[in-house]
Order: C-alpha cells, then structure tokens, then sequence
C-alpha cells in the first residue's frame, strides 16, 4: 500500500522524499515497481478497464449492482463483491439523485375518483396487465416543461409518453393515447394513476371507457400507492435532469425522448425485472 501511494505522488514530489516519509527504502520501492505483475493483479486491471468502460457507456448511471449485471450478460464470470471492491477503491459510483419535487396534480376537485383496485400489487404476469401513469416537470430557461408517461408495470417499459407546457388533460391523454396505439391491450387493462383532475375528467375516463379499461386511484396523498411510476421519474431526474439546465423546451424535449426510447426501454438493466431492459422483459414474455 505504501509502494502504491508513492507510485500515485511520484510525479508531485522526489521518491526518496516519500521513502522517509512512509518509513520504506527506495531500493524496495523500486524492486516493487520491477516486480512482474500478479495473474490477480492483471486480472482485476483487465475487470477495471471494463467496469469502466461500461461506467462510462452508461454515462456513470450504473452502480456497482448493474455493474455486475452488465458484466455477467456479456459472459464475464465475476462475483458481485469484487466488483464493489474494485469501483470503491476507484471512485466509480452511481449519479446521486436529489430530492425536490413539486406538485403536478391537483387532487383537490369533486370529480369521481376510482377506488384503489391496484392496492400495491406490483407483480403482475404478463404485459399490458396493468399500466402506471403520472406527471412530471423539467425546468428550462422558458419555464417548466411537463412530461406525462404511462408505465407497464410487468416489464417496466414506458409505453406511451407525452410533452407540453401546460397541465390540461390533453397532456395525459396523448400519452394514453400513444400506449394504446402501440401496445393494443387486450380487455380488462387495469389503468392505475393519482387522484390528479386529468385523471378524473370526463375526457380521460371516456377514453378508458372506450377501451375497456378499468380506473384505478392512489388512497389521497399516498406516493406509495404508485412507487414504481415514481421510481422511474426519479431514474429520469437523477439520471439525466438533474445533469442538464435547458435553455429551451425542444431541447428538452430532445434528450427526453433519447432517453426514454433510446436508454431507458432499449438499454438501461432494470432491477424489479430481473436486470433485464424493459424491452427484453416484454419480448421474452411473448
């Protein structure tokens, strides 16, 4: 450990200088650097230069746990704990996510709202069972741009996704509209959502009406009720909001659609399935 501190300052301060200072000898640094390098050592070289390859591909989303997927998919046979090691012992981490959130939804209206059918059963067993939905915001330069999306739940997949500058129904409605006409659920679809106005307008309930698909509301106040539609808004937000300021909403609206159809359905490992990509996880269940 010593040997390897005075090979990391040997550029910043004269080794004999670090010698003393550590308490070794030059002449055993120096035997230490000539050393022939260790099978482990090559090898957990070798594994760092991928970690940090797929670090980086991933533009540093991935921690140690998708890390270890990544690896395992392209046939690498490595434990879970010495990956960990190596990106600990290199500063190789996972975006941190920042908490802030503002409100989207208004749930304060006398409209109908659905009973909570959904009642945090996040397992459903094949695809286009059941589907999550929520708004959220990105900032720009121009003001706030509001990104509405519905979640399959079994594979994770945002099926369907929308994007204005306003809160109107119309916003939550073409991004029900988009699932629809890409996926073509079946009958008995169970829609989940918040207690939102969108949500309970008469345009929006016509619309899963004409489909055959049932109403399901969060109890009033209770995120939990749709942690996994909160859980991708907070992927997106720590992943890629948070890292951008946007000087306008088209930009915005540029990255955004990269990464939900470009990363996050096509690329991005997902824990809840498996750490497969969401797209796997819908064509595997076919």
């Amino acid at each position: 450990m010593r040997f390897r501190i005075i090979e990391n300052c040997r550029d910043e301060y004269p080794v004999r200088v670090l010698c003393d200072a550590l308490g070794v000898s030059s002449s055993g640094y120096y035997a230490w650097r000539t050393r022939p390098e260790s099978p482990l050592k090559a090898a957990n070289r070798q594994l760092l230069d991928d970690i940090r390859r797929l670090h980086a591909d991933h533009r540093e989303r991935y921690g140690a746990p998708r890390i270890h997927a990544a690896l395992r998919a392209q046939g690498r046979t490595v434990s879970r704990g010495r990956v960990e090691r190596l990106m600990h012992r290199h500063g190789l981490r996972a975006q941190r996510p920042r908490a802030f959130r503002v409100c989207t939804t208004d749930s304060r209206h006398a409209l109908p709202i659905a009973p909570n059918l959904l009642d945090r059963n996040f397992a459903p067993t094949a695809p286009n069972k059941v589907w999550l939905t929520d708004i959220t915001y990105v900032p720009t330069d121009e003001g706030w741009l509001y990104v509405a999306v519905v979640l399959d739940l079994f594979s994770r997949k945002a099926v369907g996704w929308a994007m204005r500058d306003h809160l109107r129904t119309e916003l939550p409605l073409a991004a029900l509209t988009m699932a629809l006409q890409r996926q073509r659920p079946a009958p008995g679809l169970l829609h989940h959502s918040d207690r939102g106005c969108q949500y309970a307008s008469a345009d929006y309930r016509k619309a899963l009406k004409n489909h055959d698909i049932t109403q399901s509301m969060s109890r009033k106040g209770n995120c939990w009720d749709n942690a996994p539609m909160e859980s991708f808004f907070g992927s997106l937000k720590s992943e890629l909001v948070h890292h951008h300021r946007y000087a306008t909403r088209e930009n915005a609206k540029r990255d955004l659609f990269a990464y939900i159809e470009g990363y996050y359905n096509r690329q991005r490992l997902h824990s809840a399935i498996g750490y497969r990509t969401p797209e796997q996880a819908e064509l595997q269940a076919a």
